[in-house]
């Protein structure tokens, strides 16, 4: 893999960066988390705080959102090797030089807009489309995304259920462990899964 990327971008990629992406609200904060516990070094700033919506903090790094409207992306090299989280609308805008171990969260599309109407009603706000109509551009995009990612030869996903890893806790965190390839602490990794937030549950859930 390293010596393709180095043969068609021109110079050595380095070690990978570890991405955690998702739609909104599908659990990629509690991946962050994870990834924290189990000894990945994260890029974060801390700018968003923890709130009610998000209790255990978001692990952002506010750099990423400009990530669709700047040119020069080279400060992501010093990146590497660590944990990021960059939401699945700018995955796309990733520079090709470097190589991306991808953390996919998934979730039910009734749980994540029940979540996102909590969050407006929290804030006084009101979603400007209807939910049929925001599952059907979901949908669409994550088609998008999925395809998107299944061709470009510096990308590897792994997809999880944020459902499934409140259910069994130690199993993801053993996948996410032999996925990147990394000697990451498991136990401490399970022991960040939180149930208690586990709020907006699709009725089938």
């Amino acid at each position: 893999m390293v010596r393709v990327l180095r043969r068609l971008f021109g110079r050595d990629p380095g070690e990978p960066i570890i991405v955690v992406s998702g739609l909104p609200r599908s659990g990629t904060s509690m991946a962050m988390k994870m990834l924290e516990a189990g000894g990945v070094e994260l890029a974060v700033d801390g700018i968003r705080t923890a709130d009610e919506d998000n209790p255990k903090g978001y692990y952002e790094l506010e750099r990423v959102k400009e990530l669709d409207k700047t040119e020069d992306k080279s400060w992501l090299r010093e990146v590497r090797g660590r944990g990021i989280k960059v939401i699945s609308f700018l995955l796309r805008d990733l520079p090709r030089e470097n190589r991306y171990r991808v953390l996919f969260m998934t979730r039910r599309f009734e749980e994540i807009l029940a979540s996102q109407a909590k969050m407006l009603e929290r804030r006084g706000e009101e979603s400007e489309t209807e939910d049929e109509r925001m599952k059907d551009l979901y949908e669409n995009h994550l088609l998008q995304v999925k395809g998107m990612l299944s061709r470009k030869e510096n990308f590897e996903v792994l997809y999880i259920q944020y459902s499934d890893v409140l259910e069994n806790g130690r199993k993801h965190a053993e996948l996410i462990r032999d996925f990147l390839g990394l000697d990451l602490d498991v136990e401490k990794m399970q022991a960040v899964v939180d149930r208690q937030l586990y709020r907006n549950r699709s009725p089938q859930a």
